[in-house]
């Protein structure tokens, strides 16, 4: 007789867990059909321990707050990470306003300033790809803190300005609820 033990598939059903978030976050509604997200996979532990390291080290340099060196333990805690980005870049309305400046032509003076709809597609996206985790009962939770390393890092690219992390986990109990 053979049986698989759940341990023995946690890795590879968590995988696929995240490849369809992945999905998911691609196929959101975007602004205009203008598509400025850019969405990875980490699954692999140096990789991993690395973003960690940095959270700490950035904590260490005094440019971030103490949380994240504790975030930085929840992710180590991760099999794997869902990073979910996205470029600046305005939509090229004639008339908007949103973001504070008159339209986009005025907006794309201030090129580090995001477009609302940038911002709103990636929390669509974000909203999108844990959904599909909450469907699968996968442990996550989405942590600015180790998108910001990543940001920092250049994982996602140099144009990548705005970053989050979604780290996945299938053990007996959540370990990125109930934190110290």
């Amino acid at each position: 007789m053979k049986i698989t033990l759940e341990e023995d598939i946690r890795k590879k059903a968590l995988l696929d867990v995240a490849e369809r978030m992945l999905i998911a976050a691609r196929t959101a509604p975007k602004a205009r059909g203008i598509d400025n997200l850019v969405i990875s996979l980490v699954d692999d532990r140096q990789t991993i321990e690395a973003i960690a390291s940095k959270m700490k080290d950035m904590v260490r340099a005094g440019i971030a707050q103490e949380y994240f060196v504790r975030d930085a333990g929840n992710i180590l805690s991760a099999e794997a990470l869902v990073f979910i980005g996205t470029k600046i870049k305005s939509t090229g309305l004639k008339y908007c306003g949103l973001c504070g400046f008159k339209n986009c032509d005025e907006k794309n003076e201030h090129p580090e300033h995001p477009c609302v709809f940038n911002t709103g597609d990636l929390g669509i996206a974000i909203g999108s790809a844990v959904s599909v985790a909450m469907e699968a009962r996968a442990d996550n939770r989405i942590m600015y803190s180790a998108g910001i390393a990543v940001r920092d890092m250049k994982l996602l690219g140099e144009d990548v300005r705005i970053v989050y992390c979604i780290p996945l986990s299938s053990t007996g109990k959540n370990p990125f609820f109930d934190r110290k």
